[in-house]
């Protein structure tokens, strides 16, 4: 078994720098100003002078929040408030640690090291290290990685006889780490819980889980602040020694504390009270991962008496786009309230531009058109991002980007045909056109899970060394003999069946259509239904991503050498940034001059499944996500929607998104393609209000579109749409009797007899 321990901190405290190792800010600058607070905003001059008792900072982006907090710990120390020793800060990233502790050193120099800096997980492993004893473990612990943590899972699983296609062993995982996410161990988890997660039997395996975790001498990742939480709550003498030694602490991305993390400051924090946390409800957009907003805002109430100081002040974006964020965030009502600000700025910069487009081929056209326009007016492409809501949503900008030669990055994940569902489909297409892949037939011959292990594939290789055959080849031969046991010659024949049916379909079928029916069949969309981790929406979500995108070539041919050259140019751009592609949750923390915001339409964003699944919370956390995208941009933005869109492989009409209504008609610049929309500004007190009267209208329901008016009718299948030429007299459900006067592909324009002149996609009307 393999282990990882990314943490280097040692496992005792440094000792102490002597009393002279940091001289006081008086002594040091002659009574005057220690040079660290000169250019500090009044704000921000109070949140880092504010030494006493427990104080927010609620710090709105791009307001100098890891200013504020390396400023302040000089500050404390400087004053001589504290030793450095005597001081904890604790960051989300590695990334932010190193930061502050670099900026801390430039203020009052070696003697920053020995501030206690790090991330939850680096601190807890430090204080575990010196107490691991007290909670079981020995000091050498070692620290599982997820494959590692994974591998044990299912071994306790085949030794409980438990199936692991009723009990995925990613969705027990996921189970056990949100029980950690909450400071719960095995003794803790409420009677309730435990029924609601399969009956009692998932908690039953987190007590074996970390029963063998313990006899390993070994934690996850989830364990280091259970362990310590744990620590601190059975051993209060252990408690006292670090209360009293913290006589300062100071806690970034407060927003994104989880409840363990929330418990373990307030016990650290019991004694002194001076607990400094720096945060921004407004950009709170990781529950799904643990992180409760509700921890800042009620930080009053957790300490009586705490101060709240606002860093209003953004010095990174223009005034209309702080204008538009603040008008947008407000809509939210679980929320402590503020308004960003730039100051002394007297240009306010170009408006949000919202761009309303047919389709979404069109959006990502006009998206890289506008990029291609910037650049050539000397804006570089590595100061641009295309903010997603989804990362199914990359694939149409990586396809555009890549036929115009623009350089591009895909941040936070794999480019679009390089993520691991897609390689997977890929290869079983593959081998319906070639099958001596051999590379193609050992990813997915066991890909979901036959029963095919080890000892079945070196039968197979054996085999095709004997005959001079491919893998495949030599599997429909073996299949025939009894060279392997009954159960898995019966597995393997299935899946040489599904091969042999599906090519011989190929020429046929539909090529949307064969590649959805191939991996339903194959069992493979179905094992990520079955998969309840985190991921496994997405990656269903690229596949219905997959399933548009072949409908554009003739045939399987065809569309696997379009990918083998989308991969070689993807290769050979790795070298230059260029633009950058990544979702909202990716983008936080960092900015860029221009930022574009497509697919804002309603059930992408706000994302349907978060509405479904959370209701009023989810909604204001997507708002908050909004929030973000749009504060990322110092100097433009670009939103656009689209008015139909392929989803689950089926045209659908689309409604821009409700935060577009919810950005100020002043400070945005609508545009539309001609005729597109009808309303404006003024006439609703939103963005596009009541514009989708004009025959767009309506929230998707299944498989019908309710439109403005509250009636319903069924999309029809494109081949009814033949036939629909112009001069021909229609019928739309709503808008009556027409006669068609222009058409472009499968969007009309219809003279409607009472209506007047609408633009309606051929969908949606039939032949009168």
């Amino acid at each position: 078994m393999t282990a990882s321990d990314p943490f280097s901190l040692d496992d005792e405290p440094q000792a102490p720098p002597g009393p002279s190792a940091v001289p006081s800010a008086q002594a040091t600058f002659g009574g005057g100003e220690p040079p660290w607070l000169v250019d500090l905003n009044p704000e921000q001059r109070e949140a880092v002078t504010t030494i006493d008792g427990p104080l927010l900072v609620l710090s709105g982006a791009g307001t100098g929040k890891t200013r504020v907090l390396t400023t302040r710990l000089a500050h404390i120390i400087g004053l001589r408030m504290a030793q450095p020793w005597q001081c904890l800060a604790v960051t989300f990233t590695n990334r932010a640690a190193r930061e502050m502790r670099e900026r801390l050193s430039g203020m009052i120099g070696g003697p920053a090291e020995s501030v206690w800096l790090g991330t939850f997980h680096a601190i807890c492993v430090r204080i575990l290290r010196r107490h691991a004893e007290a909670v079981g473990l020995k000091s050498g612990f070692l620290i599982l990685d997820t494959d590692d943590q994974m591998r044990l899972l299912k071994q306790l699983l085949e030794g409980a006889g438990i199936d692991s296609k009723k009990w995925p062993p990613q969705a027990i995982m996921g189970v056990i780490q949100r029980w950690k996410d909450r400071g719960l161990a095995p003794d803790k988890v409420p009677a309730e819980d435990a029924r609601a997660a399969g009956g009692g039997s998932i908690l039953a395996l987190y007590k074996s889980y970390q029963a063998r975790l313990a006899e390993l001498n070994a934690c996850d990742f989830g364990d280091l602040l259970l362990h310590c939480l744990t620590l601190f709550q059975t051993h209060h003498d252990i408690l006292e020694e670090y209360q009293d030694r913290f006589r300062y602490i100071l806690v970034d991305e407060y927003q994104d504390t989880n409840v363990a993390q929330y418990l373990w400051l307030r016990l650290l924090a019991r004694k002194h009270r001076n607990i400094c946390c720096v945060g921004d409800d407004d950009q709170s957009i990781y529950s799904w991962r643990g992180a409760e907003v509700g921890n800042i805002l009620r930080f009053e109430k957790d300490f009586p008496g705490a101060k709240v100081v606002r860093l209003e002040r953004n010095y990174r974006s223009t005034p209309t786009i702080l204008k538009a964020a603040s008008h947008l965030i407000r809509n939210n009502e679980e929320r402590l309230g503020k308004e960003l600000r730039a100051p002394g700025v007297e240009d306010v910069g170009p408006k949000l531009c919202v761009r309303g487009v047919w389709s979404a081929d069109e959006e990502a056209r006009w998206l890289v058109d506008e990029i291609e326009s910037l650049q050539a007016k000397g804006a570089p492409l590595s100061g641009m991002a295309v903010l997603v809501r989804a990362g199914f949503q990359t694939r149409e900008f990586e396809e555009r980007l890549i036929t115009t030669g623009l350089p591009y990055r895909v941040i936070g994940g794999p480019r679009f045909y390089e993520r691991m569902e897609i390689r997977d489909a890929l290869a079983y297409l593959r081998l319906l056109v070639s099958p001596d892949d051999d590379l193609a037939f050992e990813r997915v011959v066991n890909k979901p899970k036959r029963g095919l292990g080890e000892a079945t594939i070196q039968t197979l290789h054996l085999s095709a060394r004997a005959l001079g055959k491919p893998l495949y080849l030599a599997a429909l031969d073996v299949i025939e003999t009894d060279e392997l046991k009954p159960k898995p010659r019966a597995a393997l024949r299935d899946f040489c069946e599904t091969i042999e049916r599906f090519k011989s379909l190929a020429p046929v079928m539909d090529l949307p259509e064969l590649v959805r029916t191939l991996m339903e069949d194959s069992g493979y969309a179905e094992m990520w239904r079955r998969d309840k981790s985190p991921e496994a929406p997405g990656r269903l979500e690229n596949l219905d991503e997959l399933y548009g995108a072949v409908e554009a070539y003739d045939g399987l041919t065809q569309f696997l050498e379009h990918i083998s050259l989308v991969m070689e140019n993807e290769a050979r751009a790795a070298e230059d940034p260029g633009v950058t592609l990544m979702t909202l949750h990716a983008a936080k923390g960092l900015e860029f001059d221009v930022v574009f915001l497509p697919g804002w339409e309603e059930e992408i964003f706000p994302h349907k499944r978060a509405l479904e699944e959370g209701g009023m919370a989810a909604l204001e956390e997507e708002r908050r996500l909004a929030y973000v995208g749009i504060t990322r941009a110092r100097q433009r933005v670009f939103i656009s929607f689209a008015a139909s869109r392929r989803v689950f492989g089926q045209w659908v009409n689309a409604i821009p998104s409700r935060f577009i209504d919810e950005l100020p008609p002043e400070c945005v610049e609508a545009q539309s393609e001609s005729g597109l929309y009808g309303a404006g500004f003024a006439e609703s007190g939103g963005a596009w209000g009541g514009a989708w009267e004009d025959g767009w209208g309506g929230r998707q329901r299944s498989s019908k579109i309710i439109p403005g008016d509250g009636t319903s009718f069924n999309v029809k299948p494109r081949e009814a749409e033949e036939g629909l030429a112009v001069g021909v007299r229609v019928f739309h459900q709503k808008f009556g009797y027409g006669v068609i006067q222009r058409k472009d592909e499968d969007k009309l324009a219809v003279q409607f007899d009472k209506a007047g002149l609408k633009k309606v996609l051929a969908g949606f009307v039939e032949r009168a």
